[in-house]
């Protein structure tokens, strides 16, 4: 696995550290969300966070750390979500309850998303190493729900299918935070999760 990448602060107390970092995260989506990674400053970043641009680097060294920061709080959020889910593997039940929970993530942090595709190009080389690592994973998840699915006879799927079919439900999750702006004028999000999940069932499951 991956190790993680260690943002270095001043402070050590991890329960402060954790509360001003996310105010960080909120204050720099926003931000990059309107100006891009590039043209927002850390002084920016600090003032939307509701602090100094002293305190701001207490808790971080670079706008880079900020960065990496909102994407491993996205990938943070998506393990919790999924984690807390019933044992229901290797039903379809179990599976339709991952993706609902895993759109829904999506739609409650779609500027993070968008950011997070946006600007990852941005981040040092280890940095962006170990946030491809943590998609690889969630990907894996839904891999591991899916085999889980075919060994108990609920999906019928080729072997070989079943990593694109999970790049297939990460990807169409994603979609809506990407084309929301447009999909949201004639769809809700429970609409979306509807569609999509018939539309995934019909072609993995046959007649």
């Amino acid at each position: 696995m991956e190790t993680k990448r260690k943002v270095k602060s001043s402070v050590k107390d991890e329960g402060l550290i954790e509360k001003r970092r996310e105010q960080m995260i909120q204050g720099a989506v926003k931000l990059f969300k309107e100006k891009g990674f590039h043209r927002a400053t850390t002084r920016e970043i600090a003032k939307e966070a509701g602090f100094s641009i002293g305190t701001l680097y207490e808790y971080i060294r670079t706008k880079e750390d900020v960065l990496y920061l909102v994407c491993d709080s996205i990938y943070n959020e998506v393990h919790n979500r999924l984690s807390t889910l019933p044992a229901q593997e290797g039903t379809i039940d179990g599976l339709r309850l991952a993706i609902d929970q895993y759109f829904h993530l999506i739609d409650d942090m779609s500027d993070e998303f968008l950011v997070m595709y946006q600007e990852s190009k941005s981040l040092p080389k280890d940095a962006l190493k170990y946030v491809i690592t943590k998609e690889m994973e969630m990907v894996a998840l839904f891999e591991n729900l899916l085999q889980a699915c075919v060994e108990s006879g609920d999906l019928r799927i080729a072997q070989a299918d079943i990593s694109l079919a999970a790049h297939h439900v990460v990807v169409q999750g994603q979609m809506w935070a990407f084309r929301r702006w447009a999909l949201q004028k004639n769809h809700t999000i429970e609409d979306y999760i509807r569609i999509q999940t018939d539309q995934l069932f019909k072609g993995l499951v046959g007649e």
